[in-house]
């Protein structure tokens, strides 16, 4: 009996671990979603989060592409710690594209992988290619960058289309385009908010219209926490740990909460911020009768000339009461939120996520900075600041682009050109190979005639004469 009662409680344990589980996997379920593994004819299965692949070379897969001369590699000795999506690429020799049917237009996840491409025995050969994604410049003059094992670019794009439309466009003559991988997924409605504030020495604005731009995840951080992989973050992604970024790291303390993150109608969802990143934070705490001056100062290396996204989450998962929380907001050393006040915030709820969305200037400087600090309303002998994660996302410019001045449109015009002229030369040469042998044969023609039946002139035959008599 009493191993009855033992087991009773802890069957009850595991059924709630199951279905909180569950809910877990199953809480975002898009209605669009593509998983494309390039150069495969059969389906593999990602490492990382257990989803399936469908090669671009199956029955299934290749209703997707519609190309012009490509190749199919893959690595001679598999590695068995790489995803099975980077062992294999497809290498396009001419513009080429995946077309995919969606069930709902707005914002997509596009993520495009690519594994470590060898071009041993295309002598002359390089890789330098665009992608562009429904009239958004994605990747311009890309050479693969520095992929030592795999390298993943991370966008969100807003589609009007009834389609998703990715091409690949070797940027010349010689050059290859390749990827290893491709997803399109429905974002979830609140990934990406209308509305945020921008900083600038000026001061701050509200500015709006954000959903209609295109991002490109720059960098996605979980501070104070550790790694999160795609398999603990319901959208797929990968939040790496702060070490890299935190200026000062003595001036902080990291702390973990094992208790629930309590999401609510209007805060920040599970698509928006995993629990693993809302459990975790940096936070500074005053533990004797004054306030502490010490701030949580992230730096992140930026390319300028671009408009920056910066999202910063926060969860109060330190304090012991509502109330006790208030701190100041800064970005690129600009007061960006004076007395945030998360209680306040979050309908006096503890462990209940909330994010700011701020927009900058990516300038000359070539960083954005985020802090957090104690303001004039923290109290002594409690949390004076926190932070759980931050993400940069860089911003399309006014051409479209998220990699340099250049629109699709002039993009596709310069490769419509190069095209037509590579085929007129090509035609030219079919027509110079056809109609040369026809006039030499006219002109031979042309020469018997003039022998056979044009009279010699008097002086020439005179000529003839002369010079035979002389010579006799």
């Amino acid at each position: 009996m009493a191993t009855q009662i033992f087991q009773t409680p802890n069957l009850l344990i595991i059924c709630i671990y199951i279905l909180y589980v569950s809910h877990f996997i199953t809480s975002f379920s898009p209605p669009d979603q593509y998983l494309i593994n390039c150069g495969s004819s059969s389906p593999t299965t990602q490492h990382s989060d257990h989803r399936s692949f469908t090669g671009d070379s199956s029955e299934k897969g290749s209703h997707f592409l519609s190309a012009g001369k490509t190749i199919l590699v893959s690595t001679s000795s598999p590695d068995h710690n790489l995803s099975p999506i980077y062992q294999s690429s497809r290498i396009f020799l001419r513009h080429s594209r995946y077309v995919f049917d969606v069930q709902k237009k707005g914002a997509f996840l596009i993520r495009l992988h690519f594994g470590v491409l060898n071009l041993k025995g295309f002598d002359g050969v390089s890789v330098k290619f665009h992608v562009l994604v429904n009239g958004y410049v994605l990747l311009y003059d890309f050479s693969g960058g520095n992929v030592e094992n795999f390298l993943v670019k991370d966008y969100v794009v807003r589609v009007d289309d009834d389609e998703v439309v990715v091409s690949f466009v070797p940027a010349k003559r010689r050059s290859v385009a390749y990827v290893s991988g491709i997803e399109v997924i429905s974002a979830p409605e609140d990934l990406i908010g209308d509305v945020g504030t921008f900083v600038s020495s000026e001061g701050v604005k509200e500015v709006k219209g954000l959903m209609k731009n295109g991002f490109e995840n720059v960098y996605r951080v979980n501070v104070g926490g550790s790694k999160v992989t795609p398999f603990n973050d319901s959208l797929w992604r990968t939040w790496v740990t702060d070490d890299e970024f935190l200026k000062v790291k003595g001036e902080s303390t990291k702390v973990h909460f094992g208790g629930r993150i309590k999401y609510r109608m209007g805060g920040a969802s599970r698509e928006v911020g995993p629990d693993n990143v809302y459990n975790t934070a940096r936070v500074i705490a005053s533990e004797s009768d004054s306030v502490s001056r010490s701030n949580i100062t992230l730096v992140f290396s930026v390319i300028g000339g671009y408009k920056y996204l910066v999202r910063m989450h926060f969860c109060d998962i330190a304090s012991i009461s509502i109330g006790m929380l208030y701190f100041n907001v800064y970005v690129n050393g600009k007061l960006a939120y004076e007395n945030l006040d998360l209680s306040l915030i979050t309908n006096y709820m503890l462990a209940s996520p909330f994010y700011a969305d701020f927009v900058v200037d990516g300038d000359s400087s070539g960083v954005i900075t985020v802090s957090v600090g104690p303001s004039n309303m923290s109290m002594p002998h409690a949390i004076d600041a926190i932070l759980n994660g931050v993400e940069i996302m860089k911003i399309n410019n006014s051409f479209g682009s998220l990699d340099g001045l250049v629109s699709a449109k002039s993009i596709m015009k310069c490769r419509s050109s190069t095209d037509i002229s590579v085929w007129a030369s090509v035609v030219a040469a079919m027509i110079l190979f056809l109609v040369a042998p026809m006039v030499v044969q006219k002109r031979r023609n042309a020469v018997k005639k003039t022998v056979a039946w044009s009279p010699l002139p008097v002086d020439e035959v005179n000529l003839k004469n002369d010079h035979q008599i002389n010579v006799t």
